[in-house]
């Protein structure tokens, strides 16, 4: 069950005839009173001689009284919302939700007579919208300190007593929700979500690795968002606020959003506390000539090296560290969701944008700490975009793999110091990483099962031998999946480039434990495909004296491939 409280409004008729419209609004049906501060009040939905004007000037009363002392922003409006799968609650249920909302929040305490006037509206099934004028009957104004957060906490006990969903509780941490006027209009708008939320997501995908203001501004225009600078007299900037080209108010001026009120981290102070902990430091040249792969590539590769650090970092008990490491990682899955094409693209922005929620709670450290993250973000960006297939393909399934981990790290870390909201977006945002996973790696895979499958029996037999020596608890388990085939494609390529291929098994299935891998044979393959054994294209094509057998040769086709093996190299 969602509380909103808007902003107060000073027009109490406009936001009733709104509650009562039904001719231009599917959703609104039967709109009707079920609970008000009179039992008695004269109800427009019921009583065809009722008016809006009438009820209106009835909760307007005390306002009307004060006369020009009387506040502008005069109506509190909240709406109460249950979740999707939640039962429908009867009349009854919803006049008992709205007494112990106005009760919690201040506006009409229990047993206070001089309370403010207020009604509850029932236009939908699945929600009301309470409306009340702030002025009490002795012409003060009522107590609504947290009215949000105290509305937040009403709710939490009502779920858990009419037995609904219940929802995590809140931290203090999370960035301002849209309300329900700015949902209408980007309704209205026809946009996929609110100019609030939009706004939000340019401003991340701009702040990933960017090096300096400079930076961040170019890249935040470069993504048509329009941008107002504050300067002082002395020139210094001082702040920013962003809006969405076309988003204007009624004086058809731009709705400016600051930095803060789109997310307590997106202050200009907070963001340059990350511009001292990424500098623009040239890839290595020896590291490009290595791989001979794409720039795309080879930045993923560096990626998940530092996601790899992050996530022994999320280990530690040292809590600060860890909650730097996660900003960090938040900027890499930023980077990424903006520069991967093709079938990982959509699953990527989801998980970026819900692993936002989960890089924010109370706990700060030392932003020098993300710095291999910061930098791994901006190689990102700036190596351009990677297709899905061939060597890209395989690099970008290799740092999703360790995302993977690292979010389900996340995940437990903020379990353990009862994160409640943050847990729950690490869990989903594994969610989203599993599905881009899979579409990143079923062609990968596919190429390394294809060349796999045409090593002759007895050069087949001898890595399975391999694998006995190295790992004989696992042997059978492995030659099992279906993922078995890559893996032999990859220990073939190692052994030709003159790799003791017993050792390395060895060496990195210490690396993490392997039993409770949904495809051990996955997880072997990326942790050998990032040891760099043999040049990363050769191992999503056939070998040259097989290279025409082979060549769009695919035993286990891609989408088969995904779902045959779970495409998931995670341990839980």
């Amino acid at each position: 069950m969602v509380p909103d409280i808007n902003p107060p409004g000073g027009r109490t008729i406009g936001l009733l005839k709104y509650l009562y419209r039904t001719s231009d609004i599917e959703a609104h049906v039967d709109p009707h009173i079920v609970a008000a501060y009179d039992p008695f009040i004269a109800d427009p939905g019921r009583d065809p001689s009722a008016t809006l004007s009438e009820l209106a000037s009835d909760l307007n009363h005390w306002v009307d009284a004060l006369k020009n002392r009387a506040p502008a922003k005069h109506v509190w409006h909240c709406s109460v919302r249950t979740a999707d799968t939640d039962r429908v609650l009867g009349d009854e249920e919803w006049a008992t939700v709205a007494r112990r909302i106005v009760n919690a929040t201040g506006i009409a305490p229990e047993g206070d007579e001089q309370a403010c006037r207020w009604i509850a509206v029932r236009h939908a099934p699945d929600h009301i919208h309470l409306v009340a004028t702030l002025v009490r009957a002795d012409r003060t104004q009522p107590r609504r300190h947290k009215d949000a957060t105290r509305a937040q906490a009403e709710c939490r006990k009502i779920e858990k007593e009419f037995g609904l969903r219940q929802l995590k509780k809140g931290d203090g941490t999370a960035a301002k929700r849209p309300t329900s006027a700015e949902r209408r209009k980007a309704e209205r708008l026809g946009q996929e979500a609110t100019s609030r939320e939009l706004l939000r997501e340019h401003v991340h995908r701009a702040l990933a690795g960017a090096v300096d203001e400079t930076e961040f501004f170019d890249r935040l225009g470069a993504e048509g968002v329009r941008i107002k600078k504050r300067i002082a007299p002395s020139g210094d900037l001082l702040g920013y606020s962003v809006a969405i080209v076309g988003d204007r108010n009624a004086e058809q001026e731009p709705i400016w959003y600051s930095g803060s009120k789109l997310a307590p981290d997106l202050s200009l102070p907070k963001i340059r506390e990350r511009f001292s902990t990424g500098g623009d430091t040239p890839e290595p040249p020896a590291l490009m000539e290595r791989f001979g792969e794409s720039a795309p590539g080879r930045a993923r590769r560096f990626a998940a090296e530092a996601v790899d650090t992050a996530l022994t970092a999320l280990a530690s008990p040292d809590d600060e560290a860890v909650a730097t490491h996660l900003v960090g990682v938040g900027e890499v899955l930023d980077a990424l969701a903006q520069t991967t094409l093709g079938r990982p693209h959509k699953e990527l922005q989801d998980a970026a944008r819900t692993f936002e929620r989960a890089v924010r709670s109370h706990i700060r450290g030392e932003q020098t700490q993300m710095y291999a993250l910061r930098r791994a973000a901006r190689q990102i960006v700036h190596s351009g975009h990677a297709l899905g297939r061939g060597a890209d393909g395989a690099a970008t399934a290799l740092v999703l793999d360790l995302l993977i981990l690292t979010v389900i790290a996340a995940g437990r870390w903020h379990a353990a110091h009862h994160h409640a909201q943050q847990a729950e977006a690490a869990r989903r945002t594994a969610i989203h990483l599993r599905a881009a996973y899979r579409a990143a790696a079923a062609d990968p895979l596919a190429d390394m099962c294809a060349y796999g499958e045409k090593l002759t029996a007895r050069t087949q037999q001898h890595h399975a031998d391999t694998i006995s020596s190295a790992l004989p608890e696992l042997a059978d388990r492995v030659q099992a999946e279906a993922g078995w085939p890559a893996l032999a494609a990859v220990l073939d390529q190692a052994q030709r480039a003159g790799h003791d291929t017993t050792a390395l098994l060895r060496k990195v299935s210490a690396q993490r434990e392997l039993y409770s891998a949904d495809s051990v044979s996955e997880v072997l393959v990326w942790r050998l495909y990032r040891l760099d054994l043999v040049p990363a294209k050769t191992l999503t094509a056939a070998p040259a004296n097989q290279r025409t057998a082979a060549q769009g040769l695919h035993t286990v086709p891609p989408a088969t491939l995904a779902s045959t093996h779970g495409a998931r190299s995670r341990q839980r």
